[in-house]
């Protein structure tokens, strides 16, 4: 597709903060976890630092050339989710008390995605996405995405996410995503759609 695709590092993070933070602060969930608008002006990119953070000491960032797009990924070993739930749990706890100590949707959030998370078998969890407002429609994503599944089908991994929209979910779908069954229900707000895909049948 012609996308100039590079691993980010520490000296991305500030870019990569405020790229996620104009991506999501329209999301559904960002909107149901921060309900008040200059509430969530202030603190979303609190949030969006701190999931930055965690996947740049546990997984990957994907940033293409220009800045416009980013892919958040954790490897995820066939025993993490059999044995991690509590961590998972202190995880959301901390992220939590950096951004909104009074904010229990934070910790909702984790906990219930950790719910449907699948377990027993390794693969790659797209944890988020972000292009920039202005920079939609041009198949950065779908290049960004697709730059890991070529990947997942050589080493025969699967590849996981949550969808948060019937637009990223439909994206999702044309990558070979199907939807696990089962939504996460946020409590008084949106779903989300868990979504899991197969590699490609080795030749």
């Amino acid at each position: 597709m012609g996308v100039a695709i590079r691993r980010a590092g520490e000296g991305d993070r500030e870019a990569v903060t405020r790229l996620l933070d104009d991506a999501f602060q329209n999301d559904p969930v960002s909107s149901w976890v921060f309900p008040d608008a200059e509430d969530r002006r202030r603190r979303h990119p609190l949030l969006m630092g701190a999931f930055l953070g965690i996947v740049l000491e546990e997984g990957y960032v994907d940033v293409t050339e220009d800045g416009s797009a980013c892919a958040l990924w954790l490897p995820v070993p066939a025993e993490a989710h059999e044995e991690g739930e509590d961590e998972d749990g202190e995880e959301a706890g901390k992220v939590r008390e950096a951004v909104d100590p009074d904010n229990e949707r934070i910790d909702q959030i984790g906990q219930l995605t950790a719910q449907v998370h699948p377990a027993g078998t390794a693969h790659e969890y797209l944890w988020m996405i972000g292009v920039a407002p202005g920079r939609q429609n041009e198949g950065l994503g779908t290049a960004l995405i697709q730059h890991v599944l070529d990947r997942c089908d050589r080493e025969h991994l699967g590849a996981y996410l949550e969808a948060s929209s019937d637009r990223s979910r439909a994206l999702y779908e044309r990558l070979g995503f199907t939807f696990m069954g089962r939504t996460v229900d946020l409590p008084d707000g949106p779903h989300m759609w868990p979504m899991w895909r197969d590699p490609a049948p080795r030749s």
